[in-house]
């Protein structure tokens, strides 16, 4: 009997697509790219994508979902001045286009209005980078098989930023306009011309880095987090618990970043075993308690004073 031998599909993520199903034999196209929402086996077959998104995959997604509703946050705060009373209104209007941009993108995603997703399981880092592994069989012909193999977590990034964009041009001009009284002409758009940069920085960093910070968003959380606590509790002259207590601000923000304490250390755990994972979230105050305990000791002034003192 004759045997349809076909060519070895190379390249790491090149692979046949079924063009049609008679019982159980199937017939395969010609290696090549594999159509959007499927990704090869290991056989180089392009096998639809039917899973779902794991709890470190929703966890990923909303570090890159928090990224525009932090910077959000933090220029309608260094734009809006002392006087203005207008940053808490911004603010909750901030959370409700990235609210709303999210639900709608899930809604718009596979399949479509439903709040779920389905998703191909991400196995390696070079599953982000496909376009870095066409093959070029004769080393002059390359074979593009450049798709989404981590189908979407790739794409449904951008379809987010395009819709809280969408959404922060509509809502925000007309809302500042009407309640940013308290600032100049030019100021009061300051946060909004401030997205207009940071967007388009966001979806670079997504484009070149996406693999990078899908396994080392938990730490970048950590880190981050507690620089930037370290570094409000020092401009803001926070040395005692009585110091927090003055302004209900500072309370705010001390909760905020223990908030994001607790995203990093659940994302690096995955609470896969909850007994040994959940009592890590007690050191979720400790940051914040070490530098309340040790910062009377580091105040410059009393370094200089006792300095002088010495010789």
């Amino acid at each position: 009997a004759a045997v349809d031998i076909q060519p070895a599909c190379l390249g790491l993520y090149c692979g046949r697509t079924v063009l049609s199903v008679n019982g159980s034999v199937e017939t395969y196209g010609d290696c090549g790219v594999c159509p959007r929402g499927q990704r090869t086996d290991d056989n180089k077959i392009c096998r639809e994508c039917t899973g779902s998104p794991d709890r470190y995959d929703w966890l990923y997604l909303g570090f890159m979902a928090m990224l525009p509703l932090v910077l959000h946050w933090f220029f309608i705060e260094w734009y809006s001045g002392k006087k203005s009373s207008s940053a808490l209104l911004q603010h909750v209007t901030a959370l409700l286009e990235c609210s709303v941009a999210a639900v709608v993108t899930l809604l718009v995603s596979d399949p479509v209005g439903s709040l779920h997703i389905r998703s191909c399981r991400v196995k390696k880092l070079s599953d982000w980078y496909t376009m870095l592994y066409n093959p070029s069989p004769d080393y002059i012909t390359t074979v593009h098989c450049t798709h989404e193999a981590v189908y979407p977590l790739y794409t449904i990034v951008f379809i987010y930023y395009a819709f809280c964009l969408v959404l922060m041009m509509l809502l925000r001009p007309l809302l500042v306009k009407k309640i940013a009284c308290g600032l100049g002409k030019s100021d009061r758009f300051r946060s909004i011309y401030a997205a207009l940069y940071f967007f388009p920085i966001l979806t670079v960093l997504q484009a070149v880095g996406g693999g990078l910070l899908y396994y080392a968003f938990p730490y970048i959380i950590l880190v981050l987090s507690l620089v930037t606590l370290a570094v409000y509790m020092s401009a803001s002259e926070v040395e005692s618990f009585k110091d927090l207590l003055v302004r209900k601000k500072r309370l705010v923000v001390l909760f905020s970043h223990w908030l994001l304490h607790a995203y990093g250390i659940i994302s690096i755990s995955k609470l896969d075993k909850l007994e040994q994972d959940l009592p890590l979230l007690a050191l979720v105050p400790a940051p914040a308690l070490f530098y309340l305990m040790t910062a009377k000791y580091t105040e410059p002034s009393r370094i200089l004073s006792e300095g002088g003192n010495g010789h």
